[in-house]
């Protein structure tokens, strides 16, 4: 949390300054504003962070030509907060507007069309729906191979996305070599100890978990803990992201003690690392109550939930699906107890958020219409 203090108190500092010596829409102004934005976003403050971002676009639409690479940059990035919001047609809306501007300003295979396709891919990813993903990262993908050399870490990251698509498809195969092939990428375009390895043994081990292959995953998430210990500050936000997975192995194992210690050792960083009510905090919260959950220990998983709910209230839009899923954990700690009723509502919470926030197809949906059917035939 002190960096981001700082480096906001640093830009805010550096936009007073430019108030005084520049004209009132010089771009350098727009800069500054894009800056404190994007800090803002990685703080979680989604609100904070559009309004400088569209304060930067406003002073960009008076300074520059209407087809100006800068403003495509402007409306990737707010589009990129819709994302986080989960305000999916905002940012697919976004992100193609900008895809606009790059055709009209730009050569026909400039990498910056890549990353435009693969902004589009990781909204209909979150959204579940998968092909439409998969097209538009392989878009990226082709676009890539040609205009990069053929180790240029852009491409590992496009596999990487593809390999993601190809886990939550159930594809586990297809999704390792995908990971596999973005990983040797990054062995030789990057120092041994970059962050990014560890992210990609961190991917590797979640198909492994996925599969069931537990003791293959712990070994991937600790050798990519290992190199975040070398790479990153002592409580940077990344090592709660390792400290969660491994949690969520020695769950899936049934060693609840060890998740609990695991999922505890990440909300502590994160309480570090992050402002109070960052979305992060919320998933953890909920990771933990989860644990509590499963071992019947139904007071101390609704606490848990409930911190989560709060956070999320304040953090996301009303109709974010993580609302859902704090709602469906809810619900399930109620019907496991037996309190059939309280389960529903918290059940139809989920449902009517699921309904307006995601595609028709997405596995969540048919997820908490099983859920309630299951209630009402206990009730």
């Amino acid at each position: 949390m002190g960096e981001y203090s700082k480096a906001l108190s640093s830009y805010e500092r550096s936009l007073e300054i430019k108030k005084i010596a520049l004209p009132p829409n010089h771009p350098d102004l727009a800069t500054s504003y894009n800056n404190i934005g994007l800090v803002y976003k990685d703080m979680g403050e989604y609100s904070k962070a559009l309004s400088s971002y569209e304060r930067s676009l406003e002073i960009k639409k008076i300074v520059l030509p209407p087809n100006h690479p800068d403003l495509a940059s402007s409306y990737n990035n707010i589009g990129l907060v819709y994302d986080n919001m989960g305000e999916y047609s905002k940012a697919i809306s976004l992100y193609e507007r900008s895809l606009e501007i790059k055709k009209i300003a730009l050569p026909p295979n400039h990498p910056d069309f890549a990353q435009s396709y693969n902004n589009i891919g990781a909204v209909y990813y979150n959204m579940g729906e998968y092909s439409k993903a998969l097209s538009s990262y392989e878009r990226s993908l082709e676009i890539r191979k040609i205009a990069l050399p053929p180790n240029h870490p852009d491409l590992a990251s496009s596999y990487n996305n593809i390999g993601a698509v190809y886990d939550n498809m159930g594809e586990y195969s297809k999704a390792l070599s995908l990971y596999e092939r973005s990983l040797e990428i990054k062995k030789i375009a990057l120092p041994p100890n970059h962050p990014d390895l560890a992210a990609s043994y961190n991917n590797i081990g979640a198909v492994y978990k996925n599969m069931g292959e537990y003791s293959k995953a712990l070994s991937l998430y600790e050798r990519s803990l290992e190199i975040k210990k070398i790479a990153l500050p002592p409580n940077h936000p990344d090592f709660a992201q390792s400290y969660n997975n491994i949690g969520a192995v020695y769950k899936n194992m049934g060693e609840y003690s060890k998740a609990l210690s695991s999922y505890e050792r990440s909300l502590e960083i994160q309480k570090i690392a992050l402002p109070p009510n960052h979305p992060g905090l919320a998933a953890s919260y909920n990771n933990i109550g989860t644990v509590y959950d499963n071992m019947g220990e139904y007071s101390k998983a609704l606490s848990s939930h409930e911190r989560s709910l709060e956070i999320q209230k304040i953090a996301l839009p009303p109709n974010h699906p993580d609302l859902a899923g704090s709602y469906n954990n809810i619900g399930n700690v109620y019907a496991e107890k037996g309190e059939y009723s309280k389960a529903l509502s918290n059940y139809e919470k989920a449902q009517e958020i699921c309904k307006k926030s995601l595609p028709s197809t997405h596995p969540h949906i048919a997820l908490v219409k099983r859920n309630i059917e299951i209630v009402k035939n206990k009730m």
